[in-house]
């Protein structure tokens, strides 16, 4: 948690898909919390399909475990994925973004505020440099989130973040892009 080089670290920015490990943080807490394993089977809600960006091509109704969902949020940036995770983990998405920024506050991320569990631009949907790097380190701090960081492929997901293929070493952890928001890179 040393910080060696900062460079406008609190400096509002807008994280994109870096959103999602804040998402996958969130469900893999959820989940301890209520003893769910990611191996449990949830229904995709009808809110998940057709979310605009990048998908993993989910269908209403169909069933997919957790681990699938976290596998396609974080390494395919599935926009669908990441909402099926709040809305069957969060009861709705409203009440996980919520859940999102309560952990954002207890992590000390004070220039943080989520609206979205996808990282969709939107002018209130913002964080620091600083605030996603203690997000991200907490989330690495749990295996099964390493683990799926860490992936260059899971089933038929290839990791989208090249870190992993172009540095030895490179452990993830997420990419980001939108048009308003530009590129946006977690790595580890």
């Amino acid at each position: 948690g040393e910080i060696l080089f900062e460079k406008a670290a609190e400096e509002r920015a807008y994280p994109a898909s870096t959103t999602k490990i804040m998402t996958a943080l969130m469900a893999l807490e959820l989940c301890r919390r209520y003893d769910i394993g990611i191996d449990t089977e949830v229904t995709v809600p009808k809110e998940a399909v057709g979310v605009e960006g990048s998908s993993v091509y989910l269908k209403a109704g169909e069933s997919r475990t957790i681990e699938e969902l976290l596998y396609g949020a974080m390494l395919r940036s599935g926009n669908d994925a990441a909402t099926a995770l709040a809305v069957c983990l969060g009861g709705n998405e409203k009440n996980f973004v919520k859940m999102m920024n309560d952990k954002a506050r207890e992590l000390g991320c004070h220039r943080t505020q989520f609206v979205n569990p996808t990282g969709l631009f939107d002018e209130a949907h913002y964080t620091t440099a600083k605030d996603l790097a203690c997000i991200a380190r907490t989330a690495m701090e749990i295996d099964t989130f390493r683990q799926i960081a860490t992936a260059k492929t899971w089933g038929t997901y290839t990791n989208k973040n090249k870190t992993v293929f172009q540095y030895e070493g490179g452990t993830g952890i997420k990419i980001g892009f939108t048009e308003k928001s530009g590129r946006t890179l977690v790595a580890s």
